[in-house]
This record gives structure tokens, C-alpha cells and sequence, in this order.
């Protein structure tokens, strides 16, 4: 059953994308970009843009209910709350009056092993802060404490935001660059072969670029990472934001592997070797040292 709801989600979600962008492209005119004179740029562009920045931002915008169902997040409701969960929304509602959100995040938890929490949501007043039944059980409350600080700083800094402009701006000119290579590469060909030879460069050169992207964008991530400890540990204490920290690193070796969408939005990954330029964190060793390090925030 859950299966099935997962893949009736994903269906759902895919003809949402194509649906909206389609429409987007009509109202904005977009002929099409390959025409018997050769390229049309303007076109090309508008329709790479439309493609690369439309799926991230539709995923944007839906960020909080996929990770629900994901994930199966229940939501704490505070008038309600009692026992640890009211713990939780009171810690996650003070860390968040302190780094002045204009509204409360959604707290929730979600049942996994895996000692991790994320945050989510399109914009700093719809967002959702959710921890594993893994963390819970395992951390005390001054750990659990800082985890909740560096996810509330990912709001602040408006990370969601960045991190999905930042995919559609690479999405698109991995779009544009590959089809105008292949297009220029397939006019060496003849020409009944022309179509399918451009079509096959396209591909090839869509998962080249798109690996090469992934580079940069992962990047950016461990950088946001470094920069959510230092929020975390402005918003609840140096010690706590190790603590937590060093709590997660004796906590590895459980991941969950539900939602892996949701993997450069949690506290805490497990890079290795040459995948660590496509890892979305820094190592914890790394993280905790430079919390430490005088003056680092």
C-alpha cells in the first residue's frame, strides 16, 4: 500500500511539472527552438530556463507535503502536545523567535533508526522541521537541542530557496549546452542520420554536464552546512552545536534511504573517497573543528 502511494505521488507530481510548464511555455509564446534555418537561441533559452527552474521550483513548493508523505512525518499539534513532543515544538518555536522566522515551522517527527533531522519548505513562513524517532531515543535534550539550531538556521539562511535556484540555473544551461553541442556536432553527419545523432550527443552530453553540475552543486551544499553550525551555534551555544554534532558522529552506520531527495537536507551525510566532491556535507570531523576553531563565527 505504501508502495502503491508512493508511485501514484511521483505519477501525480510528474504531471503537475509537465503540465505547468507547458502552460508556462504557450503563455510565453516559445516556438520551437530547432527551425530549418538552424538554432533559435532566444527559444532555446527560454525553453531551457522554463524546464531547469520549473521542476526545482514546483518541487519547491511542494517540498513540505512530499516530505510528509515521504517520509510519513507526523506533526506535532502544540495545543495538544505533551511530554517530549511539547519539548519539541517549545525548543523549535524559541530557536526560531531567536533567529526572527516571521512565522512558527511545522514540527514533526518521523519514524527511522537513523539518528538525523531536516528542514524543508518553500519559504521561510511555510516551513517544516522534522526529527527521526532514531534521534530522539538516542540524544538527550542539550544534543537534540543543537540539531534543532543548525536546522532552524537552514530557514533563516533561506537554504531551501537558494539550493533550488541554484539546481534550476544549473538544470538549465546543462539543458542549453548540451543541445547546442549536439546540435553543431550533428550538422558533420548526413543528414537522414542528422535527427538521431543529435538526439544521442544530446543524452551523452546531458548526464556529462549534469554530473559536472551536480559538482557545483553539492558544493554550495557542504558550504551551507559549515554556515547552519555556526547559525545553530549562535542560537543555542557553542557546546551544544558540538555536542550534537559529536552525538551524530556516534551515531553513524544507520541511514535511512527513504526519500534520498531529502538526504542534502538533513544534518548530517556519510561522504567517503572521490564521491566527497558529490557529497551534500562535510565530514563531522571537519564540521566540529571548525566550530572550535577561535572566531569562527
Amino acid at each position: 500500500m505504501a508502495f502503491m502511494k508512493r508511485i501514484f505521488l511521483f505519477m501525480m507530481v510528474n504531471l503537475l511539472v509537465v503540465a505547468t510548464i507547458s502552460i508556462v511555455l504557450n503563455l510565453l509564446n516559445v516556438r520551437p527552438y530547432l527551425t530549418a534555418y538552424g538554432l533559435d537561441f532566444r527559444s532555446l533559452a527560454i525553453f531551457c530556463l522554463v524546464w531547469g527552474m520549473g521542476g526545482a521550483l514546483i518541487s519547491l513548493a511542494i517540498s513540505r507535503i512530499m516530505a510528509k508523505m515521504a517520509l510519513g512525518v507526523k506533526v506535532i499539534d502544540p495545543a495538544t502536545a505533551t511530554g517530549d513532543a511539547a519539548w519539541l515544538v517549545q525548543t523549535v518555536h524559541h530557536l526560531a523567535r531567536g533567529a526572527n522566522l516571521p512565522e512558527m515551522p511545522q514540527v514533526g517527527v518521523y519514524q527511522s533508526p537513523e539518528m538525523n533531522a531536516f528542514a524543508t519548505g518553500p519559504t521561510k513562513s511555510r516551513s517544516l522541521v522534522a526529527v527521526s524517532t532514531g534521534l530522539m531515543d538516542r540524544m538527550d535534550h542539550d544534543q537534540i537541542e543543537g540539531v534543532l539550531g543548525h536546522e532552524v538556521a537552514h530557514i533563516a539562511n533561506g537554504d531551501m530557496v537558494t539550493m533550488t535556484l541554484l539546481q534550476g540555473v544549473v538544470n538549465a544551461f546543462v539543458m542549453f549546452l548540451a543541445r547546442v553541442a549536439a546540435f553543431a556536432l550533428s550538422q558533420n553527419v548526413k543528414e537522414e542520420s542528422r535527427r538521431s545523432v543529435q538526439f544521442m550527443v544530446t543524452i551523452v552530453l546531458e548526464i556529462l554536464l549534469s554530473f559536472l553540475g551536480m559538482i557545483v552543486v553539492a558544493g554550495f551544499s557542504r558550504y551551507r552546512e559549515f554556515r547552519a553550525d555556526a547559525g545553530g551555534a549562535r542560537l543555542t551555544g557553542r557546546e551544544k552545536m558540538i555536542a550534537a554534532l559529536e552525538g551524530l558522529r556516534r551515531g553513524l552506520g544507520v541511514t535511512d534511504k527513504r526519500a534520498p531527495t531529502l538526504a542534502a537536507f538533513k544534518i548530517s551525510g556519510k561522504p567517503g573517497g572521490l564521491m566527497a566532491l558529490l557529497s551534500t556535507h562535510p565530514p563531522l570531523e571537519q564540521r566540529i573543528a571548525r566550530l572550535r576553531q577561535p572566531g569562527a563565527f
